[in-house]
């Protein structure tokens, strides 16, 4: 509908205001346009072969980062899947992260967004592809959230925490650009799209399984980040310091009173989602450590008796 207003309009510029799918939806309108394309034939790596129609971007959450990013996550709602469009030329010419925009996000969506951005950093932290400047962006992100999550969450209209929100986002965007996502995000992708599960809420509920499954491969690296964020020092081993870690990630969600429950999981569409989530992660993403169909249905299953 945005394209076809777009070309009868004859428009040469898009301005999107609004949250990651308003913004998702944008950029994949404005490169959609300038390739002649439909969004559908956008799907996939590197898609477009001509720049996109300038984009500029105002955030009103602070989570996804997608000002930023070089992805786009559409939905159908006819087929329930979600197709990612992947390509540099969607990145927007410009964006403004207005804290005063922000300040009237309720608490819910300043939860399940600001759990989107720790979601970044931390796959962005674990993942194979990351690297000195990758680390920066996501180090930094998880250290903006544990500290003032909790306060943009009490007090909407705290600017100091609704800025550093902003940022944190914008800083877990640049490390998803470099080092990627991984499993959290693919499966949470499928209990939005055969769910309804909002985005944010999604990688909330599946972030702490997945950092259970990484732990023995990750711990190094999770213990690593404990300490750069003040949850451990120099003293404390690795187990313990990744324990701690993953420890302040639940006691965050619950702090946030996130609802992790998942209405509507159908086991009868467990397979199609392990097969939809695999096929996204697998030779996408640089996860940590491969994992096995048994293992996902677990996860499923788990989240079906939650």
């Amino acid at each position: 509908h945005g394209l076809s207003m777009l070309r009868a309009g004859r428009c040469d510029a898009v301005l999107a205001v609004g949250g990651g799918s308003s913004i998702d939806a944008a950029k994949v309108i404005a490169l959609a346009a300038s390739n002649g394309k439909t969004p559908q034939q956008l799907i996939g790596v590197l898609k477009g072969r001509k720049p996109s129609l300038p984009l500029f971007v105002v955030p009103t959450t602070a989570g996804t980062g997608s000002e930023v990013t070089v992805g786009a996550v559409i939905s159908d709602d006819r087929t329930h899947q979600k197709g990612l469009v992947i390509d540099s030329k969607v990145v927007p010419l410009a964006s403004a992260i207005d804290p005063l925009i922000m300040k009237g996000m309720p608490r819910g969506i300043t939860a399940d967004t600001g759990m989107d951005a720790l979601t970044h950093a931390l796959e962005a932290w674990v993942s194979d592809f990351a690297s000195a400047e990758s680390d920066y962006y996501a180090g930094s992100a998880v250290r903006m959230i544990f500290n003032q999550l909790p306060v943009a969450f009490a007090d909407g209209g705290n600017l100091e925490a609704r800025e550093a929100m902003g940022l944190a986002a914008h800083y877990a965007g640049l490390a998803l650009n470099q080092a990627g996502l991984g499993y959290v995000h693919a499966i949470a992708h499928q209990l939005g799209a055969h769910c309804g599960v909002p985005h944010g809420r999604a990688n909330t509920i599946l972030l702490p399984y997945i950092l259970e499954f990484n732990r023995q491969v990750s711990e190094k690296r999770l213990a690593e980040l404990a300490r750069l964020t003040g949850l451990a020092d120099a003293g404390v081993d690795d187990a313990e310091a990744a324990d701690r870690l993953i420890r302040q990630v639940r006691t965050l969600i619950h702090d946030l009173n996130i609802d992790t429950r998942v209405p509507g999981l159908d086991p009868s569409h467990f397979p199609a989602m392990i097969k939809s989530a695999f096929a996204e992660a697998h030779g996408t993403y640089a996860v940590p450590r491969y994992m096995e169909p048994d293992e996902a249905l677990a996860i499923l299953r788990a989240l079906h008796a939650a």
